[in-house]
This record gives structure tokens, C-alpha cells and sequence, in this order.
């Protein structure tokens, strides 16, 4: 009831300051057109009389005050009108119309010093109100247009946006992304500092969303600019390889120590280093040979990954583990390389473990092979053996062999003696046998990297997920004290979990301190809307009724990037998360920008690249040659060892023999 009485009292108001306005116009022009209005014989001496005291008001001293008292009590009369809201109006139309009714309001008054006084007379009263209903029309038009944000931001981009970080923060160990974005409907310049990499650093996008070209590319040339020791795993090459060879050659003089550099790929023999990661100067006990072992067995079957500890599984990791370090304690490792662990793998079972049962540390391992041939259980024997023998078969080719048998290099990258720059390349065709020969590459090279009192080392994995490294999340975890840097670049993170597993992915996941994310869906972008959290926005809503338009404005707490945002980021659009240390707080953390690439810059320097130089001359009579070689060395391997057991054998009979003789005479006295 108050509410209805407030509303019927303003009302009432609103009518009689309106009324009191047409009062005031009517009065001024009874006033100053008396002499009309008399001749006419609209007069009265009682009205006259009253009018002549209303003239003496301040109000009537002059026709511009009266006209504009008439004007001042229509508008606050418009003010308090109360009525249907419409966003359709077309105000610039209604703006128009008032516009002119001022101009006929109040430009009426030359027409009187103009025209004779009749004819001026009614010209300025009928203009007068012609301008002052125009006025009126046109201020009730525009007192019902509602000027609403609904409409103009369809998906919502101005209400997500929020403040970034601005700063560069800069210091010897920082990659530094210059970026824009926008802010309450302004591009705004910031940067996306990544001070501390040794949390380790994920990177999400789908194809084509920008992952090498606007971020690789940038921690690639930054950290060498900043004397990093480097690993990159080029999964296209040579896209990678090039820039990190050409950065090398311009940023040398910011080492103390100039690093060589070192390329490892199957496809160009010319132009490939050779190097053995079964070095035995690197292979210290039986566990490196253990975790070898997995590496490359798991590499060449994915699907193990997800049936670690089953007997079938495990029986052909310990089965090439006893391969591996039995060559490895033969004559000091001179045949421990893995294309000798293929060949040995293939001799026969009966001097194979006669060979293998000779090493007291093999002998534990190969115990259940040798139980079940004994015990004729040849189909267990075969399920256990000839799993591995066919997946290790994949790696037989001359130029597998070549590339891996080879000592051109060592794995120790941050050597402060002798550091290094390493690229490994892929080819997606062969991506299968490739990916598992460099995962055993990459399972060394960690091990050897991750340890104290080295120089500071960026590893770069371009699609991760095409290779395999079982403790990933360890290295993360750990390397950081050891100034060990971990990008990793994986195009979503369903292909994370396909390739790894569901455990071991959400752990790489969650545990990088920085992730940025380029195009991503479904799961994925869920997962990192909820980690960037949500921020204050504004909330409009209108509500219509036949006798008013009510509108009301609101805050709430929302995903200050959604996932259907991150579902349509373009190309070189980037939303993400950093982390800081003691030393550099950053404020803003989360980010959504567009990272800066001078694309024509780019260009001219891609096009002066210098090419990846020839490291030797490879004939494939050469490659064959090795090929071949290696094959020899197992058969020398097993022809010497038969020989030498023969010889112990005849050796222990004699001695045998003799002790009997000693025997015999020692009864017979």
C-alpha cells in the first residue's frame, strides 16, 4: 500500500509541475501579447488586475525568463515521468525533433520586431507552442529510451576480462613474453614473465594454435641468450633444430665455456652425430641398466604403460635388463651398446643362458627363463622371450645401428667443463621406433643431468607425449634445486593421459608451476577454467511491465576464463598461470593475451638461417659395413665364451682327476 501511494502521489506531481509549466507559457503570453489579446477582446478587468500582480514576479521580467521558467518545470516534469522503458527507441530521431522545438521556442521572438503586430503576434504564439510541444513529444520519447550493454556484448568479452601483469620482470633465469590484451574495452601492453622455469612449464594447444612458432621458438632463443645448457626434442625435424643451431652461432659469446653442439637423427646420416646411451662409463649399477631397459620396452609398446607389474610385462624388461648389464660387465662394456643387446638377444636359448647364467648379478634375473626350459614350459618361454625379441626386431636397421654405436659425444649436458647443446629429431611417419630409441636417449640424458654442481639446463620436449620418460614428475619435482628447466608441449591433455596413462598424467599436470594453454577443449579446458578461478562481474537484468520497465545491476563471483572461451582462442591467443619465488611476487598471475611476434622479422632472420652443417660423409657401403660388424662382434662374443667355458671345463676335470689320484694313494698307505 505505501509503495501504490508513493507512486499515485508522485504521479500526481509530476501533472501539476507540468500544468504549472503550460500555466507559466500561457501567462507569458497573455503579458507581452496584451495589446493582441485586448484587440481581440480576451480581457477582463479582474483578470487584469490579477495579472498584474504575477507580472511583478521575477519570473515575467522578461520574455527569455518566462519561457525559460516554462522550460525548467516541463523537464523536471519529464524527470520524475515514470513509463514503459524501450531500448528500441530511435533516440537519435527524437533528439533531433527536440532540437528543433528549441530553436522554434525560443527563436520565435524575432518574428515579432520583423512582421506587423497582428500577423507577428499569432506567428510567435503558434510557433512558441509548436516548439514547446516538440519539446514535450520529444522529452517523453526520450525519458522511456533504456541505454542497455546486453545487446552489444554478445559473449560476454568485456565482463571477463581482468588486470594483468604489466611489469617486465626480468633476471638470469626468466623467459619474458611481450603480450597485449584488453582491459575495460582498452588493448592494453604486458608481459608474461616466467621468472622461475625451474618449476617446470606445460604447454597446451591444439594444431596450428601457435605453441612452437610464439613459445618454443621464445624459450629457445631466450634461455640460450642467457647461457642455458639445452636438449631439444625436435618431434618435426628440423624446425627447432635450425633456430636453436643459428641462435647458438649469434649468442656463443654468452657462455663462458662455448658449447658444442651435437644433432642426433636417423633420417640424414650426413648430418648426425653418433652417440651410445648405454655408454658403460655412465652405467654404474644394475638399476641403470633396470630403468634402460623399461624405457625402451615401454617406448615401443604404449600400451604397457597402463599394465606395469603384470608377469608378462615385467618378464621381458628383466630378461633385456639381463642382456644390458651382462654386456655391459663383458670385458669392461666394450660391446655395450643397444644394437649388440639386439643381436646377443637373438641367439639361441641353450647358449644364451648358459652365457647369461655366468654373471652372478644376471643370474637372479634370468632364473624363471632358465626354470621354464628346463622344465620344457617352452610356450611360458616363448610369451616371455620372444616379446621382447619382437619388439627390439623393429630396431634392427644399418641406420639405428650406426647412429647408436657410435661415442662421438657424452649425455652430460650441463658439464661445466664441457657443456653442450643436444637436438634429437623425429619423423612423424617412424614416430613409433624413432620415439623409443630417443626416449632411451632422454632417460640418460635426465639421469645424468639432474644432479648438483652443474651448470644451469633447459630440457624442450616439443609433443611430449610422442615419447616416453616414466619419471617426469619426479624430475620436475626435483630438478629445481639443480637449475634444471622442464618445458613440456603437449597438444591436449587426453593425448597426455592416452600415452601415459591416467595417474601419471594428471600428476604432470598439476604439478608444472607454469602452464600456458593455447586451443584447447573439452576435459582440458574445463580443467584449467577451474584453475584460473573466478573473478567479480557485473550482472544486467530488465524486467518489462505494462506500466514500467524496472532494471537492475548486480555482481557475482564467474570463471574468469571459460572453457568455451578457451575453446576459441585464435592462433597466438594464449590464457595461462605462472608462478613467482621469494625474490619476484608477482601479483597477477593468471593471464589472457595475444603474445607479440614481429612476424616480418622472423622472416628476413629464417631466411638468412645458415643450414645444419654435414658432420661427415656417409657411404651406405659404411653404414652396412657397421651393420655387419656388430653382427660379427656377438658371434666372436659367443665363440670365445664357448671356448673358454670348454677350457674351464677340461681344466676342472684334470684337477678333478688328479684329487683322485691323491686320494687313492693316501688309502693305500
Amino acid at each position: 500500500m505505501a509503495a501504490g501511494e508513493n507512486e499515485q502521489g508522485l504521479r500526481k506531481i509530476i501533472d501539476f509541475t507540468r500544468m504549472l509549466s503550460i500555466a507559466v507559457l500561457v501567462v507569458h503570453f497573455y503579458l507581452f501579447c496584451y495589446d493582441f489579446f485586448k484587440s481581440c477582446g480576451y480581457s477582463a478587468e479582474v483578470t487584469d488586475q490579477i495579472l498584474r500582480t504575477v507580472s511583478k514576479l521575477s519570473v515575467f521580467e522578461s520574455e527569455i525568463s518566462a519561457k525559460a521558467a516554462a522550460l525548467a518545470l516541463l523537464a523536471i516534469s519529464l524527470l520524475g515521468l515514470k513509463t514503459t522503458k524501450d531500448e528500441k527507441i530511435n533516440i537519435k530521431r527524437w533528439m533531433v525533433w527536440g532540437s528543433v522545438g528549441l530553436l522554434l521556442y525560443f527563436e520565435s521572438i524575432l518574428l515579432k520586431f520583423n512582421l506587423s503586430k497582428p500577423v507577428s503576434t499569432f506567428c510567435y504564439i503558434s510557433i512558441t507552442a509548436t516548439g514547446y510541444i516538440l519539446i514535450l513529444t520529444s522529452g517523453t520519447r526520450i525519458s522511456r529510451f533504456l541505454r542497455l550493454k546486453l545487446g552489444d556484448d554478445v559473449f560476454n568479452d568485456r565482463n571477463e576480462t581482468f588486470p594483468q601483469e604489466e611489469r617486465l620482470l626480468d633476471n638470469e633465469f626468466s623467459i619474458n613474453l611481450p603480450a597485449e590484451y584488453c582491459y575495460k574495452n582498452r588493448i592494453r601492453k604486458s608481459w608474461i614473465n616466467i621468472i622461475n622455469p625451474f618449476r617446470g612449464s606445460l604447454i597446451l594447444g591444439t594444431p596450428g594454435s601457435g605453441k612452437s612458432y610464439f613459445l618454443i621458438r621464445n624459450f629457445i632463443i631466450q634461455h640460450l641468450r642467457k647461457g642455458f645448457c639445452m636438449f631439444v626434442y625436435d618431434f618435426k625435424y628440423d624446425d627447432l633444430t635450425k633456430i636453436t643451431y643459428n641462435t647458438l652461432i649469434k649468442y656463443r659469446r654468452s657462455f663462458a665455456i662455448e658449447p658444442k653442439f651435437y644433432v642426433i637423427n636417423f633420417e640424414d646420416l650426413g648430418r648426425t652425430h653418433r652417440c651410445n646411451p648405454l655408454d658403460p662409463n655412465s652405467m654404474h649399477d644394475i638399476t641403470d641398466a633396470s630403468e634402460s631397459s623399461r624405457t625402451i620396452m615401454l617406448g615401443l609398446n604404449r600400451e604397457w604403460i597402463k599394465k606395469q607389474g603384470d608377469f608378462f610385462v615385467e618378464s621381458p624388461i628383466n630378461f633385456l635388463t639381463a642382456l644390458i648389464w651382462y654386456l655391459r660387465k663383458y670385458k669392461d662394456g666394450i660391446f655395450c651398446t643397444l644394437p649388440h643387446v639386439i643381436e646377443l638377444m637373438q641367439i639361441d636359448y641353450k647358449r644364451l643362458f648358459a652365457l647369461l647364467s655366468r654373471e652372478p648379478e644376471v643370474e637372479v634375473l634370468i632364473n624363471p627363463f632358465i626354470s621354464a626350459w628346463k622344465n620344457q614350459a617352452y610356450d611360458q618361454l616363448e610369451g616371455q622371450v620372444a616379446s621382447a625379441k619382437i619388439c627390439m626386431a623393429r630396431l634392427s636397421s644399418p641406420a639405428l645401428y650406426y647412429v647408436l654405436s657410435g661415442n662421438d659425444f657424452t649425455l652430460d649436458l650441463n658439464n661445466p667443463e664441457e657443456p653442450k647443446i643436444v637436438c634429437m629429431g623425429n619423423n612423424p611417419v617412424k614416430q613409433q621406433v624413432y620415439g623409443a630409441v630417443l626416449s632411451l636417449y632422454i632417460s640418460r640424458i635426465i639421469k645424468l643431468v639432474n644432479q648438483k654442481d652443474r651448470q644451469k639446463c633447459s630440457l624442450i620436449f616439443d609433443e611430449f607425449p610422442t615419447i616416453y620418460f616414466n619419471h617426469m614428475d619426479n624430475l620436475i619435482a626435483t630438478a629445481r634445486s639443480n637449475k634444471v628447466a622442464t618445458v613440456l608441449a603437449v597438444q591436449d591433455y587426453s593425448q597426455l593421459k592416452k600415452d601415459y596413462g591416467k595417474e601419471q598424467a594428471e600428476v604432470i599436470l598439476n604439478i608444472t608451476g607454469n602452464i600456458i594453454s593455447g586451443q584447447v577443449n573439452g576435459e582440458t579446458a574445463k580443467h584449467l577454467s577451474e584453475r584460473f578461478g573466478k573473478i567479480q562481474q557485473e550482472r544486467e537484468s530488465v524486467s518489462k511491465s505494462s506500466s514500467d520497465t524496472s532494471y537492475s545491476k548486480s555482481t557475482h563471483l564467474d570463471y574468469a576464463v571459460p572453457a568455451s572461451k578457451i575453446a576459441a582462442l585464435s592462433s597466438g591467443e594464449f590464457v595461462g598461470m605462472t608462478s613467482d619465488d621469494p625474490d619476484n611476487k608477482i601479483n597477477y598471475k593468471v593471464f589472457h593475451n595475444s603474445v607479440i611476434n614481429h612476424h616480418q622479422a622472423i622472416k628476413k632472420e629464417e631466411n638468412h638461417f645458415i643450414e645444419i652443417p654435414r658432420i661427415r660423409d656417409t657411404a651406405p657401403e659404411f653404414i652396412q659395413t657397421v651393420y655387419l660388424q656388430i653382427k660379427q662382434d656377438i658371434q666372436e662374443l659367443i665363440a670365445h665364451e664357448i671356448v673358454e667355458e670348454i677350457e674351464n671345463n677340461d681344466e676342472h676335470e684334470l684337477k678333478s682327476k688328479n684329487s683322485g689320484k691323491e686320494i687313492m694313494r693316501e688309502l693305500e698307505i
